[in-house]
């Protein structure tokens, strides 16, 4: 039997006060245990470019941090994310690598949503020294569900 981490909304005083602005990163495997326990929700920052041709985990929820090869931010995120989810919803955020979930969690964290923690190593990963993603950390790497178009 498995037990899911036991989470308490963070203390935003000592967050900052650490140089932090979101609750905390996950691992994917300890965000998967979260989302298939109940506790949270993934929610997906990638394109829908992104989550069609390199993949998507099953039943996420999409809100697009940033659109088009220019990665122009999306200037709705908060409003989009506040229709399909409660301030107090625990979320999971989930990018490519880890750097555009780290500033979607700040954006919600600073917009009052008090349980927001990062996918640290994304879907995809960090590149390795031949410039690949997947070779060594990551969403799919880790062996966790995903679909693909």
């Amino acid at each position: 039997m498995t037990h899911a981490p036991k989470l308490a909304a963070p203390d935003k005083g000592s967050l900052l006060a650490h140089g932090e602005v979101h609750a905390a990163n996950l691992s994917p495997e300890a965000a998967w245990e979260l989302v298939t326990s109940g506790i949270a929700t993934l929610l997906d920052v990638r394109t829908i470019e992104e989550r069609s041709f390199v993949g998507r985990v099953p039943g996420s929820k999409h809100v697009a941090w940033a659109t088009g090869t220019a990665m122009t931010r999306n200037p709705h995120f908060v409003r989009q994310v506040s229709a399909i989810a409660a301030k107090d919803t625990t979320l999971v955020l989930l990018c490519r690598s880890g750097k555009r979930s780290a500033s979607a969690a700040e954006a919600l964290t600073k917009a009052g949503f008090a349980r927001v923690f990062n996918i640290a190593e994304g879907f995809e990963g960090e590149l390795d020294d031949n410039g690949q993603r997947g070779r060594f950390d990551g969403w799919r790497f880790r062996g966790l569900p995903w679909e693909q178009d």
